[in-house]
């Protein structure tokens, strides 16, 4: 029988310090599931968790990011629609104008007070999660 194993995946918070309250990126999803999302993807085979942050970055905002850290690892069977994937999540900085490219229809920053309603995958609870490790200065737990 063969093995079915979760694919790994990456989202990037990309936090844009050059601008008033550091907003984050989020892009508008070309390609279904359609909806607000943090700019991320497949990890290729051969290819680190970091390189593929920083590749997925690029090609979805045009932006060259800077990881600060590895944040969390979300892996419920049920984050994607389309199959069993597991994310790790880091959150990077940039700075510049963002261009939506590859899958990305389109792009804005966005505060925490601003979110979409909208916003695919398990994103809600990922953004939810970063704001309060941005605001307490600690990770929730997971459960």
């Amino acid at each position: 029988m063969p093995y079915r194993n979760p694919t790994p995946t990456v989202d990037i918070i990309i936090e844009c310090r050059d601008r008033p309250h550091r907003p984050i990126l989020l892009i508008e999803r070309r390609n279904p599931p359609h909806g607000w999302a943090l700019p991320g993807g497949f990890v290729d085979y051969g290819e680190s968790v970091e390189t593929a942050a920083q590749r997925e970055a690029q090609e979805e905002t045009g932006l060259t990011v800077t990881l600060i850290e590895q944040f969390q690892v979300y892996s419920d069977p049920a984050r994607d629609p389309r199959q069993h994937t597991l994310s790790i999540v880091f959150i990077a900085t940039a700075t510049g104008e963002p261009q939506a490219g590859d899958d990305a229809k389109h792009l804005s920053l966005f505060n925490p007070w601003e979110l979409p309603q909208n916003l695919c995958f398990d994103h809600d609870r990922i953004l939810q999660d970063y704001w309060y490790y941005r605001h307490y200065g600690f990770r929730p737990r997971l459960v």
